[in-house]
């Protein structure tokens, strides 16, 4: 009607292309099969990663990595090239060598081997093509300020579930990101839940855990807090407590949206960008 909500604006929007992993084709150095095995073995490792990788060949829409291969000396050097949807070339990169005998041999342990060694110099190319895209585009998160919606906390004993999402609102307030009063069309959504749990010498574990999600729901990171207390400290009210807490997660919560927003390089264990995201 003119007025889409947040779960409107999600399904107008198109779902990230896929990237298709093209088999490496090069008689003189490995077979068609063995091809097919580095293909397949590439685009696992892209998934692992959570990039919306396949072996074979692209379709309307989705980007393309094609391998081929370069024989230096007594080792064989993989090369990888990225195109869009359009067929743009958008960047390309090497792997390690590889023994070129052990290459040629098509051996498929040498070949997941190397192909798993390749998957970090690809995810940081699709990085950097995002962080251009995104340099480029002055409505992306990387030129504006991030929305957040913080909804109130779950699980905490007394005023906690309140008291800590009023406190982690205004801590984001003071980093950078909009802190919104309701979910609508919010870039990243931070969900706090508390765990309580009896341990010996009367006292308590309490657990905090905050997952940023995506606007689509998808997490996207998350900063875990423990700490011991006496039993029933927290059974009213939070006080201080929650501030201190907020302030503690509040840098963690900046770093993930920064991430996701191409204006901070992932470290290791965080995926890497998406095609076309």
């Amino acid at each position: 009607m003119g007025q889409p909500g947040a779960n409107a604006m999600r399904l107008a929007q198109p779902p990230p292309a896929r990237l298709a992993v093209v088999a490496v084709i090069d008689p003189n150095l490995l077979t068609d099969a063995a091809g097919s095995t580095f293909a397949d073995s590439l685009a696992a490792g892209l998934q692992a990663l959570e990039v919306p990788a396949f072996a074979g060949g692209a379709q309307q829409g989705d980007w393309k990595l094609t391998a081929r291969t370069e024989q230096r000396g007594a080792t064989v050097v993989p090369a990888f090239r990225v195109q869009d949807a359009t067929g743009k070339e958008r960047g390309a990169t090497e792997g390690p060598p590889v023994e070129a005998a052990a290459w040629v041999s098509g051996n498929a342990v040498t070949l997941r081997e190397a192909a798993a060694n390749d998957v970090s110099a690809i995810a940081d190319l699709l990085s950097r093509i995002q962080g251009t895209d995104q340099r480029a585009d002055p409505t992306s998160l990387f030129n504006r300020p991030a929305r957040v919606w913080v909804p109130p906390v779950q699980g905490a004993h007394g005023d906690g579930n309140q008291s800590l999402a009023i406190q982690l609102r205004k801590e984001l307030g003071k980093l950078g990101p909009l802190v919104q009063d309701k979910p609508d069309d919010a870039d990243f959504i931070v969900q706090g839940s508390v765990v309580t749990l009896p341990t010996a010498g009367n006292t308590q574990r309490i657990e905090i855990t905050w997952l940023v999600l995506g606007s689509a729901g998808r997490e996207l990171g998350h900063i875990v807090q423990l700490n011991e207390i006496p039993a029933g400290t927290l059974d009213g009210y939070w006080g201080d407590v929650s501030v201190v807490v907020a302030q503690q997660a509040a840098g963690g919560v900046r770093d993930v949206i920064l991430t996701q927003s191409g204006r901070r390089k992932p470290t290791t264990g965080e995926p890497p960008a998406k095609p076309g995201s």
